[in-house]
């Protein structure tokens, strides 16, 4: 199986939320059903029916999490240098509107653009793996083609 990187922040985050959906999440699932079961028919018990709705959801995370916690590969951005991969925090400058904008390149799972944590096989990150500071890149993007230069690259 191949392995997925995440970095230390990220590995602890899923696993944060792997033993809170263990541990009280589906505790209080099951003690709903069981209360729901209580109430007699089950075929009309909407309680049961959205108790039951909301273990498959709850189960279902934490076969994903399970799934990704053991084929994390935790990499620590501070043993890196050079140019842009895995970990690195990238600061942009648009060269049409002239915003800035900083990401982090990390592994699917733990990407989050409203943190600007950027998955490293979103476009934008693929286009700036291998660059260094002062480099351009053009990005494709359903809004057409987006110019940007590479001000600063740091591991941390």
């Amino acid at each position: 199986m191949e392995k997925i990187p995440l970095t230390q922040q990220g590995f602890d985050k899923l696993d944060d939320e792997l033993k809170r959906l263990k541990s009280k999440e589906r505790p209080a699932v099951i003690r709903a059903i069981a209360e729901a079961r209580e109430h007699g028919d089950l075929s009309e018990n909407a309680e049961y029916h959205a108790a039951r709705e909301s273990q498959s959801h709850i189960e279902g995370r934490i076969k994903d999490l399970e799934a990704v916690i053991s084929r994390a590969n935790v990499i620590d951005p501070k043993t890196l240098s050079g140019s842009i991969k895995f970990g690195a925090t990238v600061r942009l400058i648009d060269e049409d509107t002239e915003d800035e904008k900083v990401f982090q390149i990390v592994g699917e799972p733990e990407a989050n653009i409203e943190q600007n944590l950027l998955n490293m096989q979103a476009p934008l990150a693929r286009a700036l793996i291998g660059k260094e500071p002062g480099d351009g890149v053009e990005v494709k993007t359903p809004g057409g083609t987006k110019s940007y230069e590479i001000l600063e690259v740091k591991f941390v």
